[in-house]
């Protein structure tokens, strides 16, 4: 295992005894492709051909906070994610234009599987349109902060949690006896809704980041309309309740294996539904939170590099249990970590199984802790070890070998808390 190690962490005032104060500010951009693009969508790979309408609207969410000097940002859009060479580009044309270091940004998607397809794997475009709509794209995200940042005041910071069962484990016993996609209730997984509130000195919200560990599928893949499905469906009942008058920021928690309790239909009653029972909950936890005018900010990013593994067959389901994995290529993983004074929000640049955010919450020495997913790149699935015993579809298409990802996450996120 190795590592290369970008850090920063600022403590001001430090040798004076004194916290500095918080400022913050928030935007929302519409990032919906134009209904004349064709582009097809993303999310399952018998979509080939374009959209044909667009039943809500794709945004990216921004929400800045600095203290001093020290800035930092969290940008989270409408979509699948972003490969490694997308973050790459986009992050590089957000710092530039709001000024923020590149280290200091984390770029995530909803996973939402109902946006468009923004290209290869590895993040080419494979069509005139797809390359406009990333220029867009591109373009749209780096506004989203620079707005964001614009309207930078005086902040107050609070966090808090509660419980939602709109997510269930999705690594279920199939009839043959093996394992694959399904529904299991048996399952771990995660039910904690996670919210930071930010508000003015007033005590008016203008933002929550809201972390909840579940796919974007309650539609599946003979949904063809765009919409940003669950984690839409929760930031706009939040964002519609104060008028409009905050952004909803929803990150994807370790929901590797983790499905809507509702899924891959095309109904999409269940999927506002399902958004109002997260979201519901979501304004009860931020209606009992406490708030501080008053903390420290920090940044840093480590890559850690695992043994790589691929499937010859690629992700085909065998009932008898036979899989066959050849080496293949060592896989980095981006940890990324901001600190917003004691509250540690730890990004991963992949689909992390419950189990490792459990860890990670454990572990860590901040009680107020929680995971990010699908953020700055993308690393594939992300198994901790036992589930490799179960081989399902998500340890099939895994590209690291066992041993590595789950403590690699969690012993390096940790590392970088203390730091702090």
């Amino acid at each position: 295992m190795k590592w290369v190690i970008v850090a920063a962490f600022l403590a001001l005032d430090a040798l004076a005894g004194s916290l500095p104060e918080v400022r913050a500010g928030a935007a929302r951009i519409d990032i919906t492709p134009r209904e004349a693009s064709a582009l097809p969508m993303s999310g399952y790979a018998g979509r080939k051909e374009g959209f044909q309408e667009i039943h809500d609207r794709l945004y990216a969410r921004a929400i800045v906070a600095a203290a001093g000097d020290f800035e930092v940002a969290i940008v989270v859009a409408d979509l699948i994610g972003f490969s490694n060479r997308l973050w790459e580009r986009f992050t590089t044309r957000i710092a530039a234009e709001s000024g923020i270091q590149a280290d200091h940004i984390l770029l995530a998607g909803t996973h939402t599987h109902g946006g468009p397809a923004l290209g290869t794997y590895s993040g080419e475009p494979q069509s005139p349109e797809q390359n406009a709509y990333l220029d867009e794209l591109e373009q749209k995200l780096a506004a989203a902060a620079v707005e964001a940042k614009r309207n930078l005041r005086p902040a107050r910071i609070g966090f808090g949690t509660g419980r939602a069962s709109v997510n269930i484990n999705r690594r279920a016993r199939m009839a043959a006896g093996d394992w694959w996609l399904g529904l299991n209730p048996d399952g771990p997984s995660d039910k904690t809704v996670a919210v930071v509130r930010f508000e003015t000195h007033d005590g008016a919200p203008f933002a929550f980041l809201i972390n909840y560990a579940v796919h974007g599928t309650v539609l599946g893949p003979r949904n063809m309309a765009i919409s940003a499905d669950l984690p839409g469906a929760t930031s706009r009942l939040v964002e519609e309740h104060f008028g409009d008058r905050v952004v909803a920021v929803f990150t994807a928690g370790a929901s590797g294996d983790q499905d809507p309790i509702y899924r891959v239909g095309t109904d999409f009653e269940q999927v506002g539904a399902l958004g109002r029972i997260l979201g519901e909950e979501v304004l009860r936890v931020a209606g009992q939170i406490r708030t501080s005018p008053h903390g420290r900010l920090g940044a840093v990013q480590r890559v850690v590099s695992c043994p790589g593994k691929r499937s010859p067959d690629g992700p085909r389901r065998r009932t008898d249990g036979r899989y066959e994995f050849v080496d293949a290529d060592p896989v980095d993983i981006r940890l990324s970590l901001l600190m917003l004074d004691h509250i540690a929000v730890a990004g991963v640049s992949g689909e992390v199984l419950t189990r490792i955010g459990e860890k990670l919450k454990t572990a860590s020495p901040f009680s107020r802790t929680f995971m990010v997913t699908h953020a700055n790149g993308s690393s594939g699935y992300l198994p901790d070890d036992d589930a490799y015993d179960q081989v399902s579809y998500e340890i099939v298409t895994a590209r690291v070998k066992r041993g590595c990802a789950e403590q690699a996450i969690v012993n390096n996120l940790v590392a970088m808390m203390e730091e702090f």
